[in-house]
């Protein structure tokens, strides 16, 4: 069956509880690329410093790490 992706932002993406943490996201990456800690294409991405994930990514310590490696500390989804 093929995958449904008007359905899919309709009922998670367009929430306004997802809309914030994307923006979150948004914001961490352009703050991390004005330092010059990152750049469009290079294969990166901002983390949570330590385990005390809560989601949000504001007022959290970042640091930047290859995608492979941030993929490897996620935990499993279903």
């Amino acid at each position: 069956m093929p995958r449904n992706y008007d359905k899919e932002y309709k009922e998670y993406h367009a929430k306004p509880e997802q809309k914030k943490r994307r923006a979150e996201r948004n914001s961490a990456r352009k703050t991390a690329a004005k330092k010059g800690l990152v750049k469009k294409g290079d294969g990166k991405e901002v983390d949570h410093v330590g385990s005390n994930r809560t989601g949000s990514l504001k007022n959290v310590p970042t640091k930047v790490v290859s995608k492979t490696t941030n993929r490897k500390r996620q935990p499993k989804r279903s």
